[in-house]
C-alpha cells in the first residue's frame, strides 16, 4: 500500500551512481515526474502492467494458506518498480551506450509465516531492467512482472505467483472471486493534504489460492485466500508523517475491508487516512479516517530492530455495524531488508474476531506497519 518503500532509494544511491551509468538520480525532483492528480482514468488488463513516467510502483500480494493436514501459512510477494529519473533524461549518461542502461530498478520481497512453529522466512532480491535480468510488461494477454526467478503473471481469470528463495518457495495460482476494486474515487487514492499526494490504487479483495509453499526442501500443497494490491504514484511523504498501519480483511461471510493510516510525529492519524468496505456482492462503500475508530490493545518489540508494533488493535466502524477485535498470528513477522530498500518494517497474518449488525464474525487478513524501527523518512 502506499507507497511501498519508497526507501529504495537507499540501495539505488549505489546503482545509479555505479558503473553502468543510469542517469539522473532518485533525488532528483518528484516535479520532473508523471504526478497523480484529480484521476486515474484506469483501464483494464492494460493497466496490470507497468506505468513507466510515475517514479515509484508495486504489485503486492498477501494470503492466509492451509495444507492438507491443515496447518496455516501467511505468504507476502511484492514487486517493487522504480524510476531513477523522467523519461528520456538522458544528458548525463556516456556515450556509447552500455548494455546495462536503464532508467527502471525492481526489486522483490517474499516472505512466509510457519504459524504453527512461530517461524518468519523472509527473501530479497534486486536487478536493474536490464540483460533480460528484470522487467515489466504485456506478454500473450498476461503482464508479466519480474526480479531474477521471482515472478507475478496476470492473465484473464488467473494470476501466478513464484518466489523461489533459499530457505522457502511459492508457487501459488489465484483466481479473482470479485470484480477488482477502485479505491478512494475510480482508483484516486489521496494520502496527503493536496491533491498531488496522490496514488492510483486497485485491489483484487478475494483470491482463491492454491499450489505449494515449500519450507527446507519438504513441498506442501495448500489452499486459501489471497488480497493483491497494485498502486503507482510520484508524491513524496508529507512532512511530518513517520509512517503508515495498512490493514486488510477478509471475512467468512464474504465481506472485505481495507484501511490505511498515515501516523503523523505527533502520533496521531492523519485526516487523509482511508478505507474502503466491499460487501458479498461486491459494492463498495468508502470509508474516510472519522468513520473509524481504532486502538492499539498491546504491543511487541523486535529483538532484531528493536522497534516497537502494536500487535493488536480494536476496530469499531458504526456506520457499517462492524466491531472487530484484530490480532496478529504471530508475533515476528518483522520485515528487514537493508540489503535492498534499507527498510525495516512488520508484514504480517492477522486474525479477526467480532460482529457485523450484531452477528457474530470472523476472518483472516494481513496488516502492513512502517515507521516503527525509525521514521519512514524516505520519499515515495
Amino acid at each position: 500500500m502506499i507507497g511501498r518503500f519508497v526507501g529504495i532509494l537507499l540501495v539505488l544511491a549505489a546503482l545509479c551512481g555505479g558503473g553502468g551509468g543510469m542517469g539522473v538520480c532518485p533525488a532528483q525532483e518528484a516535479s520532473r515526474f508523471q504526478t497523480v492528480q484529480g484521476g486515474c482514468n484506469l483501464a483494464f488488463p492494460e493497466d496490470h502492467g507497468p506505468h513507466p513516467g510515475f517514479r515509484s510502483e508495486w504489485w503486492y500480494y498477501t494470503g492466509n494458506v492451509r495444507s492438507a493436514d491443515g496447518r496455516p501459512f501467511g505468504y507476502q510477494v511484492t514487486i517493487f518498480r522504480y524510476q531513477t529519473g523522467p523519461l528520456g533524461e538522458t544528458r548525463q549518461w556516456p556515450d556509447p551506450a552500455s548494455a546495462w542502461r536503464t532508467q527502471q530498478i525492481f526489486i522483490a520481497h517474499a516472505a512466509v509465516s510457519d504459524i504453527d512453529k512461530d517461524v518468519h522466512y523472509q527473501a530479497q532480491t534486486a536487478a536493474r531492467e536490464a540483460l533480460q535480468m528484470a522487467g515489466a510488461g504485456h506478454q500473450k494477454k498476461q503482464a508479466i512482472i519480474f526480479v531474477g526467478n521471482y515472478s507475478i503473471a496476470i492473465g484473464p481469470g488467473q494470476h501466478r505467483l513464484r518466489a523461489p528463495a533459499p530457505d522457502f518457495g511459492l508457487d501459488l495460482r489465484l483466481e479473482p472471486q470479485k470484480q477488482l476494486v477502485l479505491h478512494g474515487k475510480r482508483g484516486y487514492s489521496r494520502k496527503g493534504s493536496t491533491p498531488a499526494k496522490a496514488s492510483c490504487y486497485y485491489s483484487y479483495t478475494r483470491m482463491s489460492t492454491l499450489g505449494t509453499v515449500t519450507i527446507h526442501g519438504q513441498t506442501l500443497p495448500v489452499t486459501g485466500l489471497s488480497w493483491m494490491d497494485h498502486e503507482f504514484s510520484t508524491a513524496p511523504l508529507e512532512a511530518g508523517l513517520v509512517g503508515w498501519d495498512w490493514f486488510s480483511v477478509q471475512l467468512e461471510n464474504n465481506t472485505e475491508l481495507m484501511m490505511y493510516f498515515l501516523r503523523q510525529d505527533d502520533g496521531r492519524y492523519h485526516s487523509a487516512s482511508s478505507g474502503t468496505f466491499v460487501d458479498a456482492a461486491g459494492n463498495l462503500t468508502s470509508l474516510t479516517r472519522a468513520d473509524i475508530e481504532i486502538e492499539s490493545l498491546k504491543t511487541w518489540q523486535s529483538p532484531y530492530s528493536k522497534g516497537r508494533y502494536p500487535s493488536a488493535w480494536r476496530v469499531d466502524i458504526a456506520k457499517l455495524g462492524l466491531s472487530l477485535n484484530v490480532e496478529a498470528q504471530a508475533a515476528n513477522q518483522e520485515m528487514r531488508t537493508r540489503q535492498t530498500t534499507g527498510i525495516v518494517y512488520w508484514e504480517g497474518s492477522v486474525k479477526a474476531r467480532g460482529t457485523l449488525d450484531g452477528q457474530s464474525i470472523r476472518g483472516e487478513g494481513y496488516v502492513e506497519l512502517t515507521g516503527y524501527a525509525a521514521p519512514f523518512k524516505a520519499p515515495l
